[in-house]
Order: structure tokens, then sequence, then C-alpha cells
């Protein structure tokens, strides 16, 4: 499908849904009588270079499919990527400036259950961050294995900081107590865009009236989260770490999941975990 048959079908509501199946790459890449005019060798792996036609389309259609369908996390990344450009040299200059920023940009950790140990964070203490965002996890019933790869950021510098960005938001949420939700999403997207520049959207009345207040006020007065080396926290007191950072609670969320049933569950992970080492 070529890229104007694609974008003609963006213009009744009827027609849109047939963009449904999708994804972010094929709007870009399927068509076979699309010729492209820049240079398509990729800078890394899972690279999609873009003219800034097809960047401008695919931040239009992700930007149209994540309202149509917010449960479409690919099209939701696609939206992030191809608009947040401007503001990752930015992010990049706050991790250069920082110690621990810069050894993060050497040392490129990635976040997930490969590289985490989420059954050794489960057995620390529960005034830790790291209790705390396995906790958070097993709450909200998420994993960080979903998080996409970055794809259509040219520098490979700035396509690691957008990926740092995109594995390290559960972390955000956990720090500030926040489910997911969608006033709650919003509510961390303002923290984030006061902290780091990064896009955000907006919507409802108590969004408005008790989150919004307090995600400008923390994350503009916040150090740069971008720049925490989070691996290395797992351990430190939760409030400790908050104060730290300059981060206060938000106004009382509320979550799906009690804590308690949470909390019973990482426990029973953790069990497993070390029986099945044992074993």
């Amino acid at each position: 499908m070529s890229l104007l048959a694609a974008a003609t079908r963006f213009r009744t509501p009827r027609r849109t849904l047939r963009l449904v199946g999708l994804s972010a790459p094929n709007m870009i890449r399927d068509s076979p009588r699309h010729t492209r005019h820049i240079k398509t060798e990729p800078a890394y792996p899972g690279h999609i270079p873009l003219n800034w036609f097809e960047n401008a389309f695919l931040a239009a259609g992700s930007a149209f499919m994540s309202l149509a369908d917010p449960r479409r996390a690919d099209m939701v990344a696609a939206l992030g990527e191809t608009t947040a450009g401007p503001v990752l040299p930015y992010l990049l200059d706050n991790m250069l400036a920082s110690e621990e920023g810069r050894r993060i940009l050497k040392e490129r950790p990635r976040i997930n259950t490969s590289t985490v140990d989420m059954a050794a964070l489960a057995r620390l203490p529960e005034n830790t961050f790291g209790h705390a965002y396995v906790t958070w996890l097993e709450r909200c019933g998420v994993t960080p294995d979903t998080r996409d790869p970055v794809h259509y950021i040219d520098d490979p510098e700035l396509a690691y900081v957008m990926q740092r960005y995109r594995e390290c938001h559960d972390f955000y949420h956990a720090l500030c107590g926040l489910p997911v939700s969608v006033e709650y999403e919003l509510a961390l997207k303002v923290f984030e865009f006061a902290n780091l520049g990064l896009p955000s959207a907006g919507a409802r009345a108590r969004f408005f009236s008790e989150y919004m207040p307090w995600a400008l006020r923390c994350g503009s007065a916040a150090r740069s989260v971008i720049t925490v080396y989070w691996e290395e926290r797992w351990s430190q007191d939760l409030e400790e770490l908050k104060k730290e950072l300059g981060v206060w609670d938000p106004p009382p969320a509320k979550w799906r999941k009690p804590l308690s049933e949470a909390k019973e569950a990482a426990a029973r992970r953790a069990t497993a975990e070390s029986s099945s080492q044992a074993g």
C-alpha cells in the first residue's frame, strides 16, 4: 500500500478502521512503489531510516492510531520517537553533565527480566526502591519485557537515550507511586514533560485539578530522572531516594489491585525462584 493510499484512509472514520491491523514499520515500508530518497543503511540493529515526509506521516498516523486505540503500544512508541527528536540532544546533554549519566551512556544497561533479577528485588526490604518496583509491576500486572525497541531515531546515541527513557518509564511510576490508567499516565507524562521536556497530552477534570499541578511542580523541581542509574538504587530506601531526587507524593491514587495482594504475589514468586535454584 502506498503512502498516498494509506493517507487517504484517514479521511473518513469507516475507512480508518482498515488501518487497525497495520504496524508502524508497515505504514512506511510496505509499498514496492514507494521510492525512498535517503540513505537506507541502518545505523544500528533495528534502525529504520526515514525521510522528512515519512517521519511526518508516521507521526500523524501514529498519533491518530494512539487516540483510536491507546493499547497500541507500537503506535504510542512510534509517536514518541517521531516527535521527541528535538528534545533528545537536551536529554543527552543532561546525562553528559552528570557522573551517573555518563556511566549510563558508557555502559548502556538494558532493563528486562533477562538483565534484572526480579526475584532478588522481591527479597529486598519493603522500604527499598527495588522492592517497590517489583511490587508495582505485580500490582499493575505489567512486565519490563513489553517495551518496544527504538526504530526511527537516526543517531545511535540519541536512540539509546530514547530507549533508556522508555525502559525507565516504569521506574518513574514506582518512584511516584502512580498506577497505570489514563489519568495517572497523563499525570506522569506532565511530570516527564516538566522534568525531561518530552511531549505529552491532556484530558480529564481530576487530572487537571489534582495531578497536573503536582506533576508540573514536582517535575520541574526534581533532579533530571534520565540521569539516575536506577539499577544501582535497588537497595536504597525509597523515601530517601525521593528526598535525594526532590520528588514528593502525588494525590492519592486508586489502584486496581490491593497492595497486600501484590506483596503476597511477589513473595510467592521469590520463594518459587529460590526453590527452583536450590533444586
